[in-house]
């Protein structure tokens, strides 16, 4: 039987939601890591864009069209996944699609479109890529959340079940994946400044913000880079056979304040 605690001496990844924001930043650190990534996304552009600048510092990166709303598009992207660079051995489920909205007020149908994305496109990956690394007894999930699973914010609320419930699912994958040599991490950001969001009405974006400040969901106004976040997602993959970080929130740090005296 192979050493568990050895790792192959190339680990082919594919990376989600890689055009932008976290997946971006992401795919760049894993491939001047010496990790060869495979990018996927809707907007293949921003893709191809992403995997030039990874080329031209001497990684390896290709990328493919992915949208996690079509089940025809997964299982065309896994296909192609796989011809590159050789069997998966890593994905980082980044994707996901984040809509403001009250409870109340949602249309059911994008309600429902919302977790089929976020939670539902997760499950597919992991159902098609899962099973061979399972089989080679060796290979790494990693999950992007949010800390709105612990912390949920008003007009999130579609957004919000997608993230628990991609939750849920991680921690009864991990138990079930214990002891087959295969890790699923959950990496829970806080607040990040990514392109999520930014297509808001202004309106609608200040009324949700207002409700955040009043039930002391936004402490201060600062938010993390991207690359912070792709840091611990890097962290993640790259932690030894035989340890298993479970859980990663990462939080902005607060501003410096003047220097308490006592």
């Amino acid at each position: 039987m192979a050493d568990l605690n050895e790792h192959p001496a190339r680990r082919p990844t594919v990376v989600t939601g890689a055009s932008s924001g976290i997946g971006a930043a992401t795919a760049r650190q894993l491939g001047m890591a010496g990790y060869p990534v495979i990018l996927g996304a809707r907007r293949i552009d921003a893709c191809n864009e992403v995997v030039e600048s990874i080329r031209e510092e001497g990684g390896e990166a290709v990328a493919f069209s992915l949208d996690l709303a079509d089940a025809d598009s997964i299982s065309s992207f896994v296909k192609q996944a796989s011809d590159p660079f050789g069997p998966v051995e890593v994905l980082i489920s980044n994707a996901a699609q984040i809509r403001p909205g009250s409870a109340l007020s949602t249309d059911p149908d994008a309600f429902e479109e919302l977790v089929r994305i976020n939670l539902g496109g997760a499950h597919r990956l992991v159902h098609a890529l899962g099973p061979g690394m399972v089989e080679r007894r060796r290979g790494d999930l990693i999950f992007v959340t949010s800390d709105a699973v612990v912390h949920p914010r008003p007009y999130m609320s579609a957004y919000i079940s997608s993230k628990w419930g991609l939750e849920g699912f991680i921690t009864a994958l991990q138990m079930e994946l214990e002891g087959t040599g295969v890790r699923a991490t959950v990496v829970r950001p806080g607040p990040t400044s990514t392109g999520m969001g930014m297509d808001w009405d202004p309106d609608i974006t200040g009324e949700v913000l207002t409700e955040w400040v009043r039930w002391g969901l936004a402490r201060h106004s600062d938010f993390m880079r991207p690359e912070w976040v792709a840091a611990a997602i890097v962290h993640a993959v790259g932690t030894p056979r035989g340890a298993h970080l479970s859980v990663i929130e990462v939080q902005p740090e607060a501003p410096l304040t003047e220097k308490r005296t006592t």
